[in-house]
């Protein structure tokens, strides 16, 4: 069965770090890009980070540039979303997402929350 599942979240003080994992399992994760999403009460799921397949050209929401670094292990079936200088309004379940067409993958998520 694929899956993906999420962890490494919770509560952190402002300016504090977090080191998010998503691991893969039940399909060939290697074959596509991974990417982060985050959502909050009331909002939008927001686009935060992508992982391509080979390149190692990541790509960021302009909220989480030069705080955010995603990276991926796929000798491990895993990406990563080391974060850095969080801010309250990081707070948010955060999800990985992996496109291996044509099929999409989602976790279950795993919640950030930046307070002091």
């Amino acid at each position: 069965q694929a899956q993906l599942v999420e962890s490494g979240g919770g509560l952190v003080q402002p300016g504090g770090s977090l080191r998010l994992s998503c691991v893969a399992s039940g399909f060939d994760f290697s074959a596509g890009a991974v990417r982060w999403y985050r959502e909050a009460p009331g909002k939008e799921r927001e686009f935060v980070a992508r992982f391509p397949i080979t390149a190692d050209d990541p790509t960021y929401a302009d909220s989480v540039k030069g705080r955010f670094v995603i990276s991926r292990d796929n000798a491990k079936n895993t990406a990563y979303l080391q974060m850095d200088s969080l801010k309250a309004e990081d707070t948010a379940n955060y999800l990985c997402n992996v496109l291996v067409w044509p099929n999409d993958y989602w976790g279950q998520g795993t919640q950030v929350t930046v307070s002091s």
